[in-house]
């Protein structure tokens, strides 16, 4: 049976409960064990995040469609000029609308963005960084994660500005590793963090680079 093709496509707004399911599937280990939801409280909890923060200028978020159906989903992260300019503090942040929460509800997402905090990376100057990769389950062993990934590569070498594309992947995951490595991502460094073995029971990341520009 021929295989439906896959469509590379920017993030709209439609398909935040697909992607909520998605960062779920794929970081549901992650995040339980401080916000201990089962996975729809959870996936609803991203689903107010996406919501409550549309796309920046620095980050941008992509869906792989099939049949119409989002099937994966990768976010990039860039230095954004506003940290650049003096009275950045002064851009107002958007947050979910906690009247329209419950106290406990309120208190997990409190929870949850504070494991999103731990997990935040700030990309340097000329760094192109992926912050998240999810694939349908019965999407995976299709190739998708490459495909995003790819696209990922081709994007930040057509900026004359980046350097480099990076990533963190967790030392337990040896699968995402050995496919980052398939796209020529070598480890930069290893790093460890009392903070977040304790938040997400992982104490070795690594940092993965791909440089974008030939050494000269």
């Amino acid at each position: 049976m021929k295989q439906a093709h896959i469509i590379i496509a920017p993030m709209q707004a439609e398909y935040n409960r697909q992607v909520s399911h998605l960062l779920v599937d794929a970081f549901y280990g992650k995040f339980y064990p401080l916000t201990r939801l089962e996975p729809g409280g959870l996936a609803a909890l991203f689903e107010q995040l996406l919501d409550a923060f549309p796309e920046e200028p620095a980050s941008q978020r992509l869906v792989a469609l099939q049949e119409g159906e989002v099937i994966g989903t990768l976010c990039l992260k860039r230095k954004a000029e506003a940290d650049l300019l003096a009275g950045a503090d002064n851009i107002p942040v958007r947050l979910p609308r906690m009247k329209d929460i419950t106290r406990d509800g309120q208190r997990k997402m409190f929870k949850l963005l504070t494991a999103l905090h731990f997990l935040d990376h700030k990309p340097q100057e000329g760094e192109c960084y992926i912050a998240d990769l999810s694939v349908h389950p019965k999407a995976r062993g299709q190739g998708v994660g490459k495909q995003l990934l790819i696209w990922a590569q081709h994007y930040a070498c057509s900026d004359p500005h980046l350097e480099v594309l990076s990533l963190h992947v967790s030392g337990h995951n040896q699968g995402a590793k050995r496919l980052y490595e398939h796209i020529s991502f070598r480890t930069q460094a290893a790093e460890h963090s009392l903070v977040r073995l304790l938040l997400f029971h992982e104490w070795r990341w690594e940092y993965m680079v791909l440089p974008l520009r030939k050494q000269t």
